[in-house]
């Protein structure tokens, strides 16, 4: 009889901390409570933890509200961990399933950034730049009004000037080694894509100099003709 007893009180034991037995190692059983956790891994920076929460919760609760917030962690996740590559892949899968989300001012900001923070200086190659300056005139046509296209504006302004100073870096490695028409055509991209970027003056005299030294060759072609 004692041995029942303790039996019924075992069972009842058990029916009052079964859901909490089950949930505490094997971590939260709601899409909410494992989103948060994964909020909390990126907090405290541990962004390879929070991606693989979140992408947990994307798989076993696709269907769920969390799951939509939970994609948008994996790409954050990767941009703060300043795995620029793998963020604008979340990024861009993101924008492709949600084309009508409320967050695609953020996300198409964010593209922008992951190129702008991978942009080199302007005497290397300006690939991530360019892609820069498109992503952010992109978000600026969309989204004229929106928050995000403000950070944008500025961005893209730094992004014109070091294209702006990458031409004019080219150009003025060919005017001094003596390519003055090579060097007066990035001169002139200057003062036409460039303008109002600081460089007015200095590209207007180098233009002038590449002009003057063209029209010198021409003339002493001609006497060496005659």
């Amino acid at each position: 009889m004692k041995l029942a007893r303790m039996f019924l009180i075992v069972v009842f034991m058990f029916s009052l901390t079964g859901c909490l037995w089950w949930n505490g190692p094997s971590g939260p059983s709601t899409p909410e409570a494992l989103y948060m956790r994964g909020q909390e891994a990126y907090q405290n920076r541990d962004y390879k933890d929070a991606v693989e929460i979140f992408q947990r919760v994307t798989e076993e609760y696709p269907l769920s509200e969390y799951a939509i917030l939970a994609e948008l962690g994996v790409a954050d996740s990767y941009f703060s961990d300043e795995d620029y590559i793998s963020a604008e892949a979340n990024y861009d899968d993101f924008m492709e399933f949600h084309p009508t989300s409320e967050n695609l001012p953020y996300v198409m900001c964010q593209i922008g950034l992951c190129h702008y923070r991978q942009m080199l200086e302007m005497d290397r190659d300006q690939t991530e730049t360019h892609m820069a300056e498109k992503s952010f005139e992109k978000l600026i046509s969309r989204f004229p009004s929106s928050k995000f296209s403000f950070l944008a504006e500025k961005k893209l302004t730094e992004c014109r000037k070091k294209l702006g100073e990458h031409e004019f870096y080219v150009g003025q490695f060919y005017f001094n080694t003596g390519q003055y028409r090579a060097a007066l055509g990035r001169f002139k991209t200057v003062e036409e894509k460039y303008a109002g970027l600081g460089m007015n003056y200095k590209t207007a005299y180098f233009i002038r100099e590449a002009k003057k030294r063209l029209a010198e060759e021409e003339k002493k072609k001609i006497e060496k003709a005659d």
